[in-house]
């Protein structure tokens, strides 16, 4: 007796597919609350910057570009275009992530999608990615500044690290599609 098909596209669910949703509602989630507490909490905008740690400081900066601010957009028919891009690159990733063939990749896919999501949340609300974790390294007048970022970039970064590893360490990995 056969099997009644499913009612998603194989292309679009997995067996890894809820894990890769669980991951990507916490990232966006958890980007957004830290971003609106900043925001509206702590008020950082009126506080300008604030620092936390010897080598950390809080500090917005409003990213009307893409990571690292390139190809800054001020006009809307810019920012629809990268909102477009980054919906097209989900769709992708999210692809992807259906035909993952384990849980590391489905979580890193994950993190990439939810940090795709909570910038692009940013940038329909504001026009604008907020970013605010400033890292510096000092000694004595010499200083080194690394670029402004927010959590949902920590989860896109983490999220390639852990497809570089499935890629080029583990067995059996599995290939983008």
């Amino acid at each position: 007796m056969a099997s009644p098909p499913s009612a998603r596209p194989a292309y679009l669910w997995g067996p890894h597919t809820p894990l890769g949703l669980i991951v990507v509602a916490v990232t966006s989630l958890l980007d957004q609350a830290v971003k609106l507490w900043l925001l509206f909490v702590f008020d950082l905008p009126a506080r300008g910057q604030v620092h936390v740690l010897p080598f950390m400081d809080l500090v917005l900066v409003w990213n009307t570009g893409i990571s690292y601010g390139l190809f800054p957009q001020h006009g809307p028919l810019g920012q629809w275009l990268l909102l477009i891009f980054k919906a097209i690159a989900v769709v992708l990733l999210w692809i992807w992530l259906a035909r993952s063939g384990s849980r590391l990749m489905a979580m890193s896919l994950g993190l990439i999608i939810g940090g795709a999501l909570g910038n692009a949340v940013d940038r329909l609300a504001h026009g604008a990615v907020a970013d605010y974790v400033l890292l510096h390294i000092e000694a004595g007048t010499w200083r080194f500044s690394w670029y402004v970022f927010n959590l949902a970039d920590v989860g896109i970064v983490a999220g390639v690290a852990g497809l570089l590893y499935e890629s080029l360490v583990r067995d059996r990995a599995v290939k983008a599609p």
